[in-house]
């Protein structure tokens, strides 16, 4: 397996839980990442559970980021909402904040931000949002580095807006010939099983970009591995990517490390 950069960080979203609910398994796949996205309370998360999550992260040495979204707790931040410009860049400045906020109590900095679900999926198609994202998060500290998917106007957006931004393929999830990631009501849309996720992620490094459903290859750097950490198999494809870029001869670390 080989890729231009030495260094890869393996990333998953966690602290999806809500109250006595439980989403992902947070305390198995922690130390199977480098990087966690945690929720901020918008799609997921609370105040609790923000805290323990922070708290098993200084606990296992994972870097933590934001995972801001649209406000929507009922859909998991899976539907789309027309908000003003004014208003969503409201909405992730006061996720942000409570991130980092919580994060500086726990003697831990919000190292980056990654937007979730229906927002990042616009975002990475819409540039007139994408730019908005992107200025919010540069408005609240322009150090952050924005972990982005590859060949996105979300990328294009952090770029343009001076901000650090780190690349991202999904192992469990196939792409399209355009780079965009397969809408999950086709039948296709997701990688099942961890043998099958670490090839899909091997052959995208060996190709230097993203290799679509179809073989198409589209060159892309590549800084970041996401794991969804909602998915059953969340812990065995950590599990098996971890182990097998490990072997071949990967640097696992952090996104600040590769920065």
């Amino acid at each position: 397996m080989k890729a231009e950069r030495s260094g890869v960080a393996i990333n998953a979203d966690l602290g999806e839980s809500f109250g006595s609910w439980q989403m992902g398994n947070d305390e198995a796949l922690m130390p199977l990442i480098d990087t966690a996205n945690v929720a901020c309370g918008f799609h997921a998360g609370d105040p609790l559970i923000l805290r323990n999550t922070l708290r098993l992260a200084k606990k296992t040495g994972v870097e933590v980021g934001a995972h801001p979204s649209f406000p929507d707790l009922v859909g998991f931040g899976r539907r789309y909402m027309a908000l003003s410009k004014d208003e969503l860049s409201a909405c992730i400045a006061y996720q942000l904040a409570a991130f980092s906020g919580m994060a500086r109590q726990e003697g831990l900095r919000m190292a980056h931000v990654k937007p979730h679900g229906a927002l990042n999926n616009a975002a990475c198609a819409d540039r007139s949002l994408a730019d908005v994202v992107a200025g919010a998060i540069a408005a609240f500290d322009p150090e952050t580095i924005l972990l982005a998917p590859a060949l996105s106007q979300l990328y294009e957006a952090g770029v343009a807006a001076g901000l650090k931004v780190a690349a991202e393929i999904f192992a469990d999830r196939t792409y399209q010939d355009d780079g965009q990631l397969t809408p999950r009501s086709q039948p296709h849309a997701m990688v099942h099983g961890a043998e099958a996720a670490s090839a899909h992620v091997r052959a995208m490094l060996q190709a230097g970009g993203i290799v679509a459903h179809s073989g198409k290859i589209l060159p892309a750097p590549i800084t970041s591995i996401c794991v969804h950490g909602d998915g059953k198999e969340a812990v065995a494809f950590a599990a098996m990517l971890r182990a097998n870029l490990k072997a071949e001869g990967y640097e696992l670390k952090g996104l600040t490390a590769l920065m």
